[in-house]
């Protein structure tokens, strides 16, 4: 092999290693490496990285591969290497072979086995690489869909970016970006949002330093959207993070009313804060809470905010593409712990709606016990559903709502974007 090869196979083999410890963000992984290996180009940086998110995607279909070679512990990542390269990249058995002696061709089979398993949670948790309780709640939740409900979910995200409308237009920015040789086409389904066809680093981008755009999946747009914030009005992000999701409520603001971002996580309030002022918005407060008392000035907003955004905390299963690794570090019991969470979150947040107000709880996943189940929870007695058609329409919301066009669902099969779920309840006057 050259020696380019054999640096790239080496790093990936390294954050394999390392990634496989805890199953932490490969991200974070990722950007350290290249922060100490700046010898690497551009390219080789691409590959490593694609390389390692595959074969994270395809974990357990490599294992499964690799069973008749029988490898000894020490080999067994380089034959994992060669596998994800064998089925994802067009090596031969033969240069497999040459590398780490073997039937590579038996390898190559590998769908032709799992085709054969008679158990259907299996069977699909072999072929899309997905722990078995995963599968099976896809299976029982989607039935004839799942197979390409999770096939999507192993697929490569789009590129997508939100301008900010608070300083630029859609077309204004597109129009920038081509100048610096960046195609771009508009999402089909949010306002604001540009998918990059060109590859970049968006963060070195000029326009991105100005504060012209912010890096953003279409479905977390869209949720955004879906808050539809009345003219000077007082919306609170109730799990802001960094600030998405914040700042695109805060733009459609047109930089009036007030945007109040709450999270219990000081580093990522900081974060948001930094965005905030690069985007040019004055209206968004960032201010730290803890899991079981607010602060003064956020007691005094109870009963006053005309939306209260929840992006609850969940499994993450809709943006698997982003974070392959998540389905590794989760476990069943954790289908079990988030509801929890998520329904204390989103009733505590209920208090800070004012008469005639709206919460709008959302997630970043596609199983009803963190989505629907949660929100029947949610309605009490004075609180009612509002369909998203009523805020966007019947044509709009046809495309991304299930058929009554009450609840937003996004699906990465469907729609090209991260499986989200949102819903709008209405505090009764």
């Amino acid at each position: 092999m050259t020696q380019g090869v054999d640096k790239v196979r080496d790093l990936v083999l390294s954050l394999w290693t390392r990634t496989r410890i805890d199953w932490g963000f490969a991200s974070d992984r990722i950007a350290d490496a290249f922060r100490r290996e700046r010898s690497l180009g551009s390219r080789e940086r691409r590959e490593v990285a694609e390389t390692l998110y595959g074969m994270i995607r395809q974990a357990r279909r490599i294992d499964f591969a690799l069973e008749p070679l029988r490898l000894p512990s020490e080999r067994r990542d380089l034959g994992r290497w060669l596998t994800y390269r064998l089925l994802e990249e067009g090596l031969s058995p033969e240069r497999a072979a040459a590398e780490l002696p073997g039937d590579w061709a038996t390898v190559a089979r590998v769908d032709e086995r799992i085709g054969k398993e008679r158990d259907p949670v299996r069977r699909l948790g072999l072929a899309r690489s997905l722990p078995d309780w995963l599968a099976r709640r896809l299976l029982d939740q989607y039935e004839d869909e799942a197979d390409g409900l999770a096939a999507s979910l192993n697929r490569r995200a789009p590129l997508a970016i939100r301008a900010n409308l608070q300083k630029t237009t859609r077309p204004a920015l597109a129009a920038r970006l081509e100048t610096e040789a960046i195609t771009n086409h508009p999402t089909r389904y949010a306002t604001a949002g540009l998918v990059l066809d060109t590859r970049v680093n968006v963060f070195a981008q000029g326009a991105f330093k100005e504060g012209l755009f912010e890096a953003q999946d279409e479905a977390s747009q869209l949720v955004a959207e879906l808050v539809a914030p009345p003219p000077k009005s007082l919306v609170v992000d109730a799990c802001a993070g960094a600030g998405g999701k914040s700042l695109a409520v805060g733009a459609l603001l047109g930089g009036k009313g007030r945007l109040v971002a709450l999270d219990v996580d000081e580093r990522k309030l900081e974060e948001l804060r930094r965005r905030a002022r690069r985007a040019g918005l004055s209206n968004v407060r960032a201010v730290a809470i803890d899991d079981d008392s607010w602060p003064d000035e956020i007691e005094l907003l109870r009963g006053r905010a005309d939306r209260v955004l929840v992006d609850a905390p969940c499994s993450g299963i809709g943006a698997l593409r982003r974070n392959p690794e998540a389905r590794w570090r989760l476990a069943e019991d954790d289908l079990v712990r988030l509801p929890v969470l998520q329904r204390k979150i989103a009733t505590r947040a209920q208090s800070l709606v004012a008469p005639g107000g709206r919460l709008i709880y959302a997630t970043c996943t596609i199983l009803r016990e963190e989505n629907q189940a949660v929100v029947e929870a949610l309605l009490r007695p004075g609180w009612e559903l509002v369909r998203a058609a009523e805020i966007w329409g019947t044509e709009r919301a046809s495309a991304v709502c299930d058929l009554s066009g009450t609840f937003l669902t996004l699906r990465p099969d469907r729609h090209d974007t991260d499986g989200f779920f949102a819903a709008v309840l209405r505090r009764k006057r």
